[in-house]
């Protein structure tokens, strides 16, 4: 309970290097997952770097509007923008799964702005007004563990198709951490009303999980970087 009692004495601090850590890991794991696109042009990988910069994203505007736009007078705004930049990563893995449905093999000019991504933009911000309507986060919890359970599903089949395939065992590991994360933050805002220990311990969780990812990215992308360059 001390533990919990000096993060919360100190949770401005705590916050900061909350979103620095969450931050710069996401910055990493875009320049990696990028280098490995340019090398190999696969599409999924290009979205799947887009889904860690729009975590990023969440994480470093939530705070920095935290503190230049007032948190007490535009709350509803700041969470605005977290909830709709967290639902695009969300968007953003699933549719790395799903792309060759969609896209000719060499894909398109943008991979942010195109009219299929218009559509996830345009859902994002629905979700994240009905929310404020609703007051809570049930519509964007609800959204995203749909769209983890089934990015679950495709990324297991497409694993178990090619096991060999670093990368699809990357993807797979990748969405179920983000879908057990997800039912965490669901549990804790339903039964525990984001108390204090709730909080933190889904903080330390975000931040074991993201060096997970980390770690995998890493790991993936040094060995497919040796495969591509024979």
């Amino acid at each position: 309970m001390y533990l919990y009692d000096f993060v919360w004495a100190n949770k401005e601090i705590f916050k900061l290097v909350y979103t620095l850590i969450i931050g710069l890991i996401c910055f990493l794991i875009v320049l990696r997952t990028h280098r490995l696109f340019k090398l190999s042009f696969h599409q999924g990988i290009r979205y799947f770097r887009n889904a860690f910069f729009f975590y990023g994203l969440a994480f470093v505007m939530r705070y920095i509007l935290g503190l230049y736009f007032l948190e007490g007078l535009y709350p509803f705004f700041i969470r605005g923008v977290f909830e709709f930049f967290l639902i695009m990563a969300g968007f953003s893995l699933l549719y790395s799964l799903l792309w060759r449905k969609f896209e000719p093999e060499r894909g398109i000019h943008s991979s942010l702005f195109n009219l299929r991504f218009a559509i996830f933009y345009l859902l994002a911000l629905i979700v994240a007004v009905l929310d404020y309507l609703w007051g809570s986060y049930f519509f964007m919890f609800l959204l995203q563990i749909i769209l983890f359970i089934s990015a679950s599903i495709i990324s297991y089949v497409n694993y178990k198709k090619s096991k060999k395939n670093r990368f699809l065992r990357l993807y797979f590991i990748v969405i179920i951490l983000n879908l057990l994360a997800w039912l965490a933050n669901f549990l804790v805002a339903t039964f525990f009303n984001w108390q204090r220990e709730g909080v933190i311990s889904i903080y330390v969780l975000n931040i074991l999980i993201f060096f997970l990812f980390l770690y995998g990215v890493m790991n993936a992308t040094k060995k497919q970087e040796r495969a591509e360059n024979g």
